[in-house]
């Protein structure tokens, strides 16, 4: 019982309750898992979408060999990802789109994650699930410069007063 205390005392965080986030956590760590024990690939969603575009893309990153070879299951995986996202939605918030943030802002946010993604060479699926949970010390570094970078940017937008 005095394990979940800990758990307990966080409750006030998580106004949903903390289980939707445990389950969230198993799944996604149960599909990197898989993912890896199945192909030997780390499950990275930059770099799956980065994939799906050599079907549309002659630039040669995007049509390297293991991305051809391997990229029919990859669009499979990231349609899960978008398609189980819709499926959510609709099914437990009765509605498709739940945001108030401009498009253009969600467009903007997309592209520098986008960049992001390229210079830290990889996004936080793949440094912070596999990455951290192989102890690479890359990883380490990416998690701890991706979260300092998140809290400083909620920090700042917080107080300059910018709303969606």
């Amino acid at each position: 019982m005095s394990e979940l205390i800990p758990v307990l005392a966080l409750s006030e965080f998580f106004p949903r309750g903390v289980v939707p986030y445990l389950v969230g956590g198993l799944l996604v760590g149960l599909g990197a898992a898989v993912i890896y024990l199945a192909t030997g690939i780390i499950a990275g969603a930059s770099t799956f979408l980065e994939s799906t575009l050599s079907y549309v893309s002659d630039v040669p990153r995007f049509n390297r060999f293991n991305y051809v070879q391997s990229r029919g299951w990859r669009v499979v995986f990231t349609a899960g990802i978008i398609s189980g996202a819709a499926v959510y939605a609709v099914l437990f918030q009765g509605e498709l789109w739940t945001t108030e943030v401009q498009w253009w802002r969600l467009l903007g946010g997309g592209f520098l994650v986008g960049v992001g993604t390229r210079l830290g060479k990889g996004c936080t699926s793949g440094h912070g699930v596999c990455g951290v949970g192989s102890l690479s010390n890359t990883s380490l570094v990416n998690v701890a410069t991706f979260l300092a970078i998140a809290v400083g940017t909620a920090q700042l937008v917080q107080a300059t007063g910018v709303v969606p």
